[in-house]
């Protein structure tokens, strides 16, 4: 993997969740390209040992590791054996999460003339417990386990993966919003807590991007955009999905200790303009 700039994370162990997924997996390789080793923690094994595999063929130093994000001894579990594999955690980057159909309604807006369609009044509180625990209660239950590598120690930092739908929420998907802004919210916090004692926490905002987990909603079954497409994309300034490559230099940059000393409690949004443009 090209690099977007010159860093090096040599000597420092990155844990990360989700690794398995699109976005992650793709930090992951961009971090062992900057000589770290590399924790792989997903909730489905077989991938993560794909993605270290990748990482290993490219003289990377990386591993796989199994995690519930949601079940506090699973957590332990896997902290022991990261632990026990490449030393204590320098940097943990919080990328578990998702959605899931229960907790979206069916149309953008409330019209109770029509019938046969998920509403508001019909979304199942447990999809909404799911998407909420998923996204903010999964980041933290695994920093307060991974977290405490890093107390007493110089140069750790958290990098959290957010959302630009935490700015202004999204239609459709509200306990996904709200969990994101969560994640906000909770990035914030955190680095005024560990302030005193030189953990930064950061985070990242991701605008639209095209994954496999929201194929369905951004192309038709003949590869044709949806009209969910058509109102992402003239929302977007730039006009465009994002590419997972481009979530690269902002993760090396706020993980880095060089690099961004003095930057804790932001989250970035790297999302073509969507966050900053109002539609007129």
């Amino acid at each position: 993997m090209k690099l977007p700039f010159d860093i090096s994370f040599e000597g420092k162990v990155v844990a990360i969740t989700g690794a398995a997924g699109v976005i992650c997996s793709e930090l992951a390789k961009a971090f062992s390209a900057a000589k770290a080793k590399v924790a792989i923690l997903d909730l489905d094994l077989e991938k993560a040992e794909k993605v270290a595999d990748e990482i290993k063929k490219s003289s990377g130093i990386a591993g796989a590791f199994q995690i519930n994000c949601l079940k506090k001894e699973e957590i332990v579990a896997s902290h022991k054996a990261v632990n026990d594999a490449f030393g204590k955690v320098d940097i943990l980057i919080n990328g578990a999460g998702g959605n899931n159909p229960r907790a979206s309604t069916d149309d953008e807006f409330f019209d109770p003339a029509k019938e046969g369609i998920k509403t508001f009044f019909d979304l199942d509180p447990s999809g909404i417990e799911f998407v909420f625990n998923l996204n903010f209660l999964a980041t933290l239950l695994v920093t307060q386990e991974f977290a405490k590598d890093m107390v007493g120690r110089e140069g750790c930092s958290i990098l959290n993966i957010s959302s630009m739908n935490a700015f202004t929420p999204l239609t459709k998907i509200p306990a996904y919003s709200g969990a994101k802004a969560s994640v906000s919210n909770f990035t914030k916090w955190l680095a005024v807590y560990f302030s005193k004692i030189g953990i930064r926490v950061n985070a990242i905002a991701p605008g639209f991007f095209s994954t496999a987990q929201n194929k369905t909603l951004l192309w038709n079954k003949d590869g044709t955009p949806t009209a969910r497409t058509h109102k992402i994309l003239s929302n977007t300034p730039m006009g465009r999905f994002g590419e997972v490559n481009e979530l690269v230099g902002a993760s090396l940059f706020l993980s880095s200790q060089e690099a961004a000393s003095f930057i804790t409690g932001v989250v970035l949004p790297i999302d073509g303009g969507f966050s900053s443009y109002s539609g007129v």
